[in-house]
């Protein structure tokens, strides 16, 4: 079976467009390439009558359509949503109910998640509506987050008797800080679109209707640039997450050689002085 994908032009004529040599029969997820140069992945989520609830076979597309635009040489930036209604809602209760510890621990429940956090292309989550939970979870294992102004998100786990399992106490602790993620994950309560913004979780706030369109935009922006170097900036950001300020800074100087080795950095540097548009190669 190939990967398929559905273009914008594809889409509106309601066919498929194959790309590449393998195939998945996407049930609970949709996945396009946008943008004018069609060099942006779009993943949405699609499961509204669970609003889009993170089971494990919609987990495991997710992972398959990332792992098919990592590979994809077109695709410079991914883009993350679901509906208006409902970027998620959380992890699927019902496929959690009946769980046991022994359960959780030996088939390392919710690894599967992980594989968002070590794609090297930048993914920019879109979240309108609800994400709740591992919905947030999700949001915030991308890069950039995009809220429409009507999105909520919060960490609720604590009103199901358990705690967050995804990061959530970690990465929104990171972003938000102390106090407001301990009030949000000790009283469940959720925070707004313009709240989240306030408090660093969220980089922009967009009218429902422009939210994917602008991610889009955002994407195309980073696809623009050299793949290779954008995978180097990403990879020191990321580590000001973990390093303290003196291996993050020895981590970013070594980066920043390493892009003297590339065709790219001396494209771009010779562009600037020649005062034209530089055409990177990924190289």
């Amino acid at each position: 079976m190939a990967v398929v994908y559905r273009s914008l032009s594809s889409t509106l004529s309601g066919t498929w467009r194959r790309c590449g040599a393998r195939a998945f029969s996407y049930q609970h997820i949709i996945v396009e390439k946008k943008g004018e140069k069609q060099n942006v992945g779009l993943i949405q989520l699609n499961r509204p009558k669970a609003l889009n609830a993170l089971c494990n076979d919609l987990m495991t597309e997710v992972n398959q359509a990332l792992d098919t635009f990592e590979n994809d040489p077109q695709i410079g930036a991914i883009v993350l949503t679901g509906s208006e209604k409902a970027f998620a809602a959380g992890a699927d209760i019902k496929e959690m109910q009946n769980r046991t510890f022994q359960d959780c621990y030996s088939e390392n429940f919710l690894s599967r998640w992980d594989r968002i956090c070590s794609v090297k292309k930048p993914v920019i989550a879109a979240v309108n509506g609800y994400a709740l939970g591992g919905g947030c979870e999700l949001a915030m294992m991308c890069d950039i987050i995009y809220a429409g102004e009507k999105a909520q998100f919060g960490q609720p786990e604590i009103l199901l008797g358990t705690i967050p399992g995804a990061g959530g106490t970690q990465r929104l602790t990171r972003a938000v800080g102390k106090s407001l993620a301990m009030e949000m994950v000790l009283t469940g309560d959720r925070i707004s679109a313009q709240e989240a913004k306030q408090a660093g979780l969220v980089s922009k706030v967009f009218p429902i209707e422009k939210l994917v369109e602008e991610a889009v935009s955002c994407g195309e922006k980073i696809a623009s640039h050299s793949k290779l170097v954008v995978a180097m900036a990403k990879e020191s950001v990321n580590g000001s997450f973990e390093l303290t300020l003196a291996e993050g800074a020895r981590l970013e100087k070594r980066l920043f050689y390493a892009t003297f080795a590339t065709d790219d950095r001396k494209e771009g540097m010779t562009a600037f002085v020649e005062k034209r548009k530089p055409n990177f190669t990924d190289k």
